[in-house]
């Protein structure tokens, strides 16, 4: 959103980003705000966890505001969405990337015609309709070097004072070359994007003006800044001439198949380039897990990288999921007991491992929403029926508190496992993880 909106201003509009969940405001409050702000249209990226939420605030907006959608929710079940009656003032809905597209819509919603990958329901026939005229491609990947930095004006919580630094969010690259079956951002899910990075100099030249406003910590949240070998090599290239790690640090996303493989001399200069933090997508101590989502990986490569990653003072979280379609209990256990080995294996270490475990969640267009939908055995509804899940007895419990995932549920027995049992794990490691982390603080 807030990409939209710098490019949006760019081209001469009057945009705000409204974040409704940073500031803290119930659905009501937030269908007055926007309501008394009057805007000419009303912008809304769809997830599915919080699509309910976000077709009953377009409900009650006033009917002179015309509304334009966008997001994984979107993209995945469009006619769905289109033909919801709470979303009968849709004008545009955006699949994929959309900064070029969406000012053309503010100038005149009727050039949705024209743009590719913009669809709307059709006022005579009732069917949703998708426009596009030949030579209009480039719209769905726009050139990401040419594109402004994102204005920080419209980000509520960016940057934000943390660890002694204050701390900004970057986004290095745009799509995803695996297909991990659980994800949105799985290659399958998303046929319209072109996986594609940012220069290395457009990436140091945002860290630079940054810096310039106080910024020394950095975190890249896109799939690739360290989940590609030509990435990371240009990367750290670029890092180590511009001396990076004198002055600032960062964290990053990578994928253990690409580390596992890297050498001790490219972990090296992760290191002295300021690398705080690595976030690793480990999911399962399972094999037969591993293998069903597509992961590449398996829990001997796991236990090799987070070790020459903390053996270089580099820390690593690690992303577990419980619950996958068809787990065992035993399965469950074995990604139980990887993650207490990867607590042991890091305690002596400079660097430490701690643990993000959530309970499994489908998500629409993803593999394994299709895996799941082919067996007949549930509908798109139930599969979409999250709700929030209160993980102790009394509500209050700050090992919770401390999770980075909201904690819900479509409450379905995917797995072979009881939910009960695998909400029984899910608390343990939580508990155990903030423990360590407050022992260690």
């Amino acid at each position: 959103m807030g990409y939209l909106a710098t490019y949006a201003t760019e081209q001469g509009f009057n945009v705000g980003v409204f974040d409704a969940e940073a500031h803290g405001l119930a659905v009501d409050a937030t269908i007055e705000r926007v309501n008394s702000l009057s805007p000419r249209w009303a912008g809304f990226n769809l997830l599915a966890p919080t699509y309910q939420i976000s077709a009953r605030i377009a409900a009650h907006l006033d009917p002179s505001i015309k509304i334009i959608l966008g997001g994984h929710q979107a993209k995945a079940m469009p006619a769905e969405i289109l033909t919801d009656p709470r979303m009968f003032r849709c004008e545009a809905l955006v699949l994929g990337e959309g900064e070029t597209r969406v000012p053309e819509l503010l100038h005149d919603h009727r050039s949705r015609v024209e743009l590719p990958g913009v669809m709307w329901l059709d006022p005579v026939t009732r069917n949703p309709v998708t426009g596009g005229l030949p030579g209009t491609q480039a719209h769905l990947s726009p050139d990401i070097n040419s594109l402004p930095f994102i204005d920080r004006r419209f980000l509520a919580q960016d940057p934000h004072y943390d660890r002694g630094r204050w701390e900004a969010n970057m986004v290095g690259a745009r799509g995803c070359p695996y297909n991990c079956s659980f994800c949105g951002t799985a290659v399958s899910a998303n046929p319209d994007i072109t996986i594609r990075t940012r220069n290395p100099e457009n990436i140091l030249a945002e860290m630079h003006q940054l810096r310039d406003s106080g910024v020394t910590a950095f975190r890249f949240v896109d799939d690739l800044f360290l989940g590609a070998r030509r990435v990371i090599d240009q990367m750290m290239a670029a890092f180590t001439t511009e001396d990076i790690g004198k002055w600032a640090v960062w964290d990053a996303t990578g994928r253990i198949n690409v580390l596992h493989r890297a050498s001790d001399e490219t972990l090296d200069t992760l290191a002295n380039n300021g690398l705080r933090e690595v976030a690793l997508g480990i999911e399962s101590g399972s094999e037969r897990m591993l293998e069903l989502i597509d992961k590449r990986i398996n829990p001997q490569m796991t236990r090799t990288v987070v070790r020459r990653l903390t053996e270089r003072g580099i820390n690593v979280k690690g992303y577990f999921i419980l619950g996958f379609p068809t787990e065992t209990c035993a399965e469950i256990d074995s990604t139980v007991r990887l993650i207490h080995t990867l607590w042991d294996l890091t305690e002596p270490l400079p660097g430490q491992f701690r643990a993000s475990v959530f309970e499994y969640r489908p998500y629409p267009g993803t593999p394994d929403w299709h895996r799941l939908m082919a067996t007949g055995r549930y509908t798109a509804q139930q599969l979409l029926d999250y709700s929030a899940v209160d993980l102790t007895e009394t509500g209050v419990d700050a090992s919770m508190r401390a999770r980075d995932e909201f904690n819900f549920s479509v409450n379905l027995p995917l797995a072979n496992a009881p939910l009960d049992y695998i909400r029984t794990q899910l608390v343990a490691l939580a508990h155990e993880q903030h423990a360590r982390t407050a022992s260690a603080a």
